[in-house]
C-alpha cells in the first residue's frame, strides 16, 4: 500500500509539489518499519528536487543523527543519502560548510579496500577540495586521509587537484605561489580566484608557523606572508578573530607570543597526539588527587593524636 501511495504522488513532482511532499512525510510518519521510513524518506528528498521545494525538506537534515541511528543503514544506501543531501545544499546555498560536511561524510564511506567502488567518488573528491579551497572561512578538515581523496594523487587527470589540498593542509604560501604559476588555468577552470586563495593561504600559513615556533619575530611573519613590515600586526588580527590562534603581540621585542592554534588536517597522528595529552592530563589529576588524600590521611592522624593527648 505504502509502495502504491508514493508511486502515485511522485509521478507528477511539479503540480503542487509542495502538498505532495506533506503527504509523503506524513506516509513516512505512518510506517512502522526503519527501513520502509528510510526509503520513502529518500522518495520525498528527490520529489523535492524534481518539484523545486527542497526548503521544505532542509530543516529535517538537522534530525539526521537521529534517523541514522533509527534507520541502521548499510554503506551504499549511506552513500546515496549523504551526496543526496550534499547536493540539496548545495543548490540552495544556505551553508556551504552544511554541504561539504555531508560531503565529506560521503566520501568517508569509501575505503581503499574497494578500489573498483571507490573510482566512482573521485569527481565529489574534486569538488570537496574545490569547496574547502574555496570557503574563506574553512581552514581545518580531514581529506587527506580518506582514501577516496588519496586516490586522486596518482590519478593522470586530478593529480594537481591532490597537490592544491596538500599545499592548503601541510605547505605555506610560497608553496601555493609556485603552484600557480604552473597551474594558473587549472584554478580558474574550477572557479578558485587567485587573490582569495592568497588571503586563506596566508592565514593558514601564519598559524603553521604559530604551531612550530612559540614566538614568531615579525620579520619571520613579513617575510612568510609575503607582506609590508606594517601588514603583520593586521595578520595577526586576522588570524585571533578567524579563532585560528590565541596569541599576544609584543610591539616592543617585534614579537608574536602564540599560546594555541588549530590543527589544519586533523587526521589519525593529531588524534593520537590529543589520546596522549589526556592521557597526561589524566596523570597528573590522578597524582594531584593521590596527595590530597594523602595529605587528608595526615592530617585526620594528628587531628586524631591531638585529641587522645588532650584527654
Amino acid at each position: 500500500m505504502a509502495e502504491l501511495i508514493y508511486t502515485k504522488v511522485t509521478q507528477q513532482p511539479n503540480e503542487k509539489p509542495a502538498l505532495r511532499l506533506k503527504i509523503m512525510f506524513n506516509l513516512y510518519n505512518l510506517l512502522e518499519s526503519p527501513y520502509s521510513r528510510f526509503f520513502v524518506y529518500m522518495k520525498a528528498l528527490n520529489m523535492a528536487v524534481n518539484g523545486k521545494v527542497t526548503e521544505h525538506v532542509v530543516p529535517s537534515f538537522k534530525k539526521m543523527d537521529g534517523f541514522l541511528r533509527e534507520w541502521n543503514l548499510g554503506v551504499k544506501d549511506q552513500r546515496q543519502l549523504f551526496l543526496t543531501v550534499a547536493n540539496i545544499l548545495k543548490e540552495n546555498k544556505i551553508s556551504s560548510k552544511d554541504s561539504f560536511k555531508f560531503l565529506v561524510k560521503y566520501l568517508a564511506t569509501f575505503s581503499s579496500e574497494d578500489e573498483l567502488s571507490m573510482s566512482e567518488a573521485k569527481e565529489e573528491a574534486v569538488r570537496a577540495i574545490v569547496e574547502f579551497v574555496k570557503t574563506p572561512d574553512m581552514f581545518q578538515c580531514d581529506l587527506l586521509d580518506m582514501p577516496a581523496v588519496a586516490q586522486l594523487e596518482k590519478d593522470a587527470k586530478y593529480a594537481q587537484v591532490y597537490q592544491l589540498i596538500n599545499i592548503f593542509l601541510t605547505q605555506r604560501l610560497d608553496a601555493y605561489f609556485d603552484f600557480h604559476t604552473a597551474n594558473s588555468t587549472l584554478l580558474e577552470s574550477y572557479g578558485l580566484v587567485h587573490e582569495d586563495c592568497i588571503e586563506k593561504m596566508r592565514l593558514m600559513s601564519l598559524v603553521d608557523l604559530g604551531k612550530n615556533e612559540p614566538q614568531i619575530p615579525y620579520s619571520l611573519i613579513r617575510d612568510t606572508l609575503k607582506i609590508e613590515d606594517n601588514e603583520v600586526e593586521l595578520w595577526v588580527v586576522k588570524a585571533i578573530t578567524a579563532k585560528l590562534m590565541d596569541c599576544k603581540i609584543d610591539q616592543m621585542n617585534q614579537v608574536v607570543l602564540v599560546s594555541r592554534w588549530i590543527e589544519r588536517r586533523f587526521g589519525q597522528h593529531q588524534w593520537q597526539a590529543l589520546r596522549m595529552k589526556l592521557a597526561s592530563w589524566r596523570g597528573n589529576i590522578a597524582n594531584v588527587l593521590s596527595t590530597i588524600q594523602a595529605n587528608k590521611i595526615s592530617e585526620d592522624g594528628v587531628q586524631a593524636t591531638q585529641g587522645l593527648a588532650i584527654h
